[in-house]
């Protein structure tokens, strides 16, 4: 594992990542970052807490509109031939499905520790 110190909102955090995974993270954490900036700087909203709950939700909602969004297979008469592009077609849908369940997980992970660090930061205060 490795740790990559990061700033969101000009805050550091100090996060673990798999190895080979950083460049993931650090998207993940500007994503991140971005999303809360521009949620705090449309100045309705400047507790750091509601303003990661609202981008974890921003975030979220996106995810899950991408997710519908995906076509599903359709079935229809298929000839020997059309079957085994459709077979390779499931596969790479299926694969894009998983692929988009683990950055689901790995958004999951990264708000739950935003969230472990926001708790840790209110208790400063």
């Amino acid at each position: 594992m490795k740790q990559l110190d990061v700033q969101i909102l000009h805050q550091s955090y100090l996060l673990t990542c798999p190895e080979g995974h950083e460049e993931r993270l650090l998207e993940a954490v500007a994503r991140v970052n971005d999303t809360m900036a521009r949620i705090r700087d449309a100045g309705k909203v400047r507790s750091r807490e509601r303003v990661a709950v609202l981008a974890a939700l921003n975030m979220a909602f996106d995810i899950v509109t991408a997710e519908r969004q995906t076509p599903a297979p359709e079935a229809e008469m298929q000839t020997d031939a059309d079957v085994e592009t459709n077979a390779d077609a499931d596969a790479a849908w299926a694969q894009a499905m998983i692929q988009q369940q683990a950055d689901a997980q790995r958004i999951a992970a990264l708000l739950e520790r935003l969230d472990q660090a926001l708790v840790a930061d209110a208790q400063l205060l």
